[in-house]
């Protein structure tokens, strides 16, 4: 096994995968929103054995995730207007 290649002998680098990054945001989101829901049904418990912070890590899980779907739809639509401006 060789550690370094020469730049001859490299292979070229892949193109870039194409990813929706709203998808992976919504997924995140989702999953606290389930996590709030379930700190919620059980909160007294959570409190009595000291975890009643859950419930606010996973309310801040939510309101990141919302904050993200926003930001990922800022930069989609600003990619969108550069390619529609760039064609002219």
């Amino acid at each position: 096994m060789r550690l370094w290649l020469s730049d001859s002998e490299r292979r070229p680098d892949p193109e870039p995968a194409r990813a929706d990054a709203r998808k992976a945001v919504l997924v995140g989101t989702a999953a606290w929103l389930v996590a709030l829901v379930v700190t919620l049904v059980f909160r007294t418990q959570l409190e009595e054995v000291g975890l009643g912070w859950l419930v606010w890590a996973a309310l801040t899980g939510v309101v990141l995730g919302v904050i993200g779907l926003v930001v990922v739809q800022l930069i989609r639509r600003r990619i969108a207007r550069q390619g529609v401006g760039s064609a002219d």
